[in-house]
């Protein structure tokens, strides 16, 4: 068993290791041990999913416009909330968008919030996950561009807004647009590992009380991060599908 493997990882891999080398072969890679094939980034992201599935089908039935429930009053709040970054920011046709950008929203949260329960890790403190929302969000905002423009119109938008100044434009445009994902994925990357490693240092070392600061502090990281990268995402669209350009 690998060190620090948490317990749901090891289940998985003591009774789950064919199905996991079967995923990594379909996406053409292969495990370093093949014994135990899963990674604890993907069994947490896993838990993640199963959470966020059955917390909305336990909502879904409960929807109510006289009778709204708590957690739906929360769920709206945050909707409003999304909508109105949405509406600041003045994205072209923005409601279309807001559903993606919850979803965006929730999943990096849950997954920030994750590492708070004893003996589950966030598995947004591990590069692939972070570097896999940053690949979402930057497929999403090219491709809601060319959806808006059409693919010739908004690959011109590269080029600046004078055809002499192309030449110089293009390159620094194409490189900003690519660098994009590094920053997204290596802002919440770090501020996350960072947030677990402090908090995991503190919990070896001190008192009860001086974790649950941190602790307190982690939720306060979790839910910033969220809603910077979510936020950054909702400017990249808006400059995608803006017709300005």
């Amino acid at each position: 068993m690998a060190e620090h493997e948490p317990w749901l990882t090891a289940l998985f891999n003591d009774h789950l290791a064919g199905v996991g080398q079967a995923a990594l072969a379909l996406v053409g890679t292969h495990a370093e041990n093949p014994q135990r094939p899963w990674a604890s980034f993907v069994t947490m992201q896993i838990v993640v999913a199963l959470v966020m599935v059955v917390l909305f089908a336990l909502m879904r039935p409960r929807l109510s416009v006289d009778r709204p429930g708590r957690l739906q009053h929360v769920f709206e709040v945050i909707y409003d909330f999304l909508k109105s970054q949405v509406e600041d920011v003045g994205v072209h046709h923005g409601q279309k968008y807001v559903a993606w950008f919850g979803s965006l929203f929730l999943f990096i949260l849950f997954a920030n919030l994750l590492g708070i329960i004893p003996t589950f890790e966030s598995p947004t403190m591990f590069p692939p996950v972070p570097l896999g929302c940053a690949m979402a969000a930057f497929f999403y905002f090219n491709v809601a561009g060319m959806r808006e423009h059409g693919v010739l119109r908004y690959t011109a938008h590269f080029s600046g807004p004078v055809w002499w100044l192309a030449p110089v434009m293009f390159p620094i445009e194409i490189i900003s647009t690519l660098a994009r994902p590094l920053s997204l994925t290596i802002r919440l990357y770090a501020n996350m590992y960072a947030g677990e490693q402090v908090t995991l240092a503190f919990l070896g070392i001190a008192p009860l009380a001086v974790p649950v600061v941190f602790m307190g502090l982690h939720v306060f990281v979790s839910f910033l991060q969220a809603y910077i990268f979510t936020l950054l995402t909702i400017v990249y669209v808006g400059g995608a599908v803006a017709h300005e350009h």
